[in-house]
């Protein structure tokens, strides 16, 4: 996954994980360190920016003729961990139905906290990085202006938050359906003659969601939505 990052998106209200971001960064004892990095990135210094499995690799053009290569990574979780968070999301299909929208749910931090985890780092010194400047300080202004453009890329893709923990949008969504389709079958096989099991298992759901949670006239998409990431039928007889 590559960006042109030379100049940032137009401001525009903060998603709560982009929020977030930011107030990690603001959390930072050395503020006139991170403010270069930040004027670097409002002046279009970072010519590229990749994400590639679980790192951030970006080039950013400093005072030297040639920019400088520099990464950044946080820790990935386990397999055995995302084992745990995909099941704990398989649990509510309305997080599923909030993930296909690409939209972040607003309680997805509880989902990796009730199993150990934490989505966001806690500090900016949970947040690995390294460059090819001569600067020996950690982060330089290079990386300090890549830290910035990653909350613009946060607003646009919260996924990138997953896949910088180990797991892509796509590898998360199909560990979901397949999860989905074994309750399925269990159902199925433990009483044959139920009502409908995708109708079942969506109104349960729904039914479990907190009050105010989905807002009125949005129940019918919610459901429907819902039918269709998992392959059900959209009419019955």
């Amino acid at each position: 996954m590559t960006y042109s990052a030379s100049q940032p998106p137009a401001a525009q209200e903060d998603a709560w994980w982009v929020q977030q971001w930011v107030d990690l960064l603001n959390s930072y004892r050395f503020k006139k360190r991170l403010e270069r990095g930040r004027n670097y990135a409002r002046q279009g210094n970072i010519l590229s920016l990749e994400f590639k499995d679980s790192k951030v690799y970006a080039t950013v053009q400093g005072t030297a003729s040639e920019p400088y290569q520099l990464s950044i990574w946080i820790e990935r979780f386990t397999d055995e961990d995302w084992s745990f968070v995909i099941k704990t999301l398989g649990e509510k299909a309305l997080y599923s139905a909030q993930l296909l929208a690409g939209e972040m749910p607003d309680s997805i931090e509880a989902v990796f906290t009730s199993n150990g985890l934490s989505l966001f780092p806690f500090t900016l010194a949970d947040v690995s990085s390294k460059c090819n400047c001569p600067d020996p300080k950690n982060p330089c202004k290079h990386i300090a202006a890549v830290y910035y453009q990653l909350g613009d890329f946060f607003r646009e893709d919260p996924f990138v938050l997953f896949q910088l923990r180990g797991r892509t949008k796509e590898q998360i969504l199909e560990a979901l359906r397949q999860q989905r389709q074994q309750a399925i079958e269990e159902t199925t096989e433990e009483n044959p003659s139920a009502e409908t099991t995708d109708d079942v298992l969506v109104e349960a759901d729904i039914e479990k969601a907190p009050e105010g949670a989905i807002a009125c006239g949005d129940y019918a998409r919610r459901a429907d939505g819902l039918r269709s990431h998992w392959g059900y039928a959209a009419s019955r007889e």
